[in-house]
């Protein structure tokens, strides 16, 4: 009767139940975890403070790079401060901001992986056509492409959730994840999440193939480009600026097509949560790691950002 009592009733709350299975780890998980939260906050902000405060880095590819580093700022912060709860105590989460969670996580998600795409689509325009780059890359259309990914990942998360939020949730109510994803959330359901699940599916091949499929062909293109000009500094200097966006694509890419086209490749929920601990953790931390110890211009922009400061102190 209590289990029937239970089923018919509509839940207010989930229960996020993180990484309960390793309890004994919770302490060091909070400190590790807090100090790499910390450290993508401060990368990622440094830099958009060094693009912003250096004229010499005010080109599309720079602007890129300042939204990349505050969508990451943003996605990570919709999610980590939630798991960090979960090692201190249970952590719970409304459903209705269980599902505003996913809302803003998934189209942050999504924003990233068309910002992506824009960004190796501006690496071979530049590499490719540098002649024609200054007209075919101007202030308008970098701004157009950037608002057009922001958008487009806001609208394909609008229509998700809005399929989510026509669904029942009766019971049980724990989550077995350290944040409001889609496949344990749908395992939850009291209701029917077969368009629900079809939609997500048919959204999430579009939303990362497509994108991925620029990433490719553009990169394709850059390697050929690239391999007809003589062995030398130029050759090297476009395949180290392509590597680190290539590094970053990589592991986002990898985890997400995994995770949302092939859920069947992992087999348990635990090796789930490693995996999108990549995307909302690691891939993250790459970014600043990448964009300032590898690259000279944003490291210059730091140190004199840096000595302007000491020398405002001295005086």
């Amino acid at each position: 009767k209590k289990i029937v009592s239970i089923r018919n009733q509509t839940i207010t709350e989930f229960v996020l139940l993180g990484f309960s299975d390793v309890a004994e780890l919770h302490l060091l998980f909070f400190i590790v975890f807090t100090l790499i939260y910390t450290s993508i906050i401060i990368g990622n902000m440094l830099i958009i403070v060094a693009v912003v405060s250096s004229p010499r880095l005010h080109t599309p590819m720079y602007f890129f790079l300042i939204n990349l580093s505050f969508l990451e700022i943003l996605y990570t912060s919709t999610v980590v401060p939630k798991m960090l709860e979960g090692f201190l105590r249970e952590a719970t989460i409304s459903v209705a901001g269980c599902l505003l969670q996913f809302y803003i996580f998934g189209s942050l998600a999504t924003a990233e992986c068309f910002v992506l795409a824009v960004m190796a689509y501006d690496r071979y325009l530049a590499i490719c056509h540098p002649l024609r780059y200054p007209l075919l890359m101007g202030p308008r259309w970098c701004l157009g492409l950037v608002v057009i990914a922001w958008l487009s990942a806001f609208m394909v998360g609008g229509l998700i959730v809005g399929l989510m939020a026509q669904l029942r949730f009766c019971g049980p109510n724990h989550i077995d994840h350290f944040y409001c994803d889609f496949t344990p959330l749908m395992g939850l359901a009291c209701s029917d999440p077969s368009i629900a699940q079809l939609t997500t599916f048919i959204l999430s091949v579009v939303c990362l193939t497509v994108p991925f499929g620029l990433i490719l062909t553009s990169y394709a293109r850059i390697v050929v480009a690239v391999l007809r000009v003589p062995a030398g500094a130029s050759r090297r200097k476009a395949f180290s600026t392509c590597s680190s966006h290539l590094a970053v694509v990589s592991t986002f890419y990898g985890t997400l097509i995994v995770l949302y086209i092939a859920p069947s490749a992992v087999h348990s929920q635990l090796l789930s949560k490693v995996f999108a601990l990549l995307y909302t953790v690691v891939t993250p931390l790459f970014n600043p790691v990448i964009y300032t110890l590898r690259n000279k211009e944003v490291h210059q922009a730091l140190w004199r950002l840096l000595y302007i400061k000491q020398m405002e102190t001295l005086d």
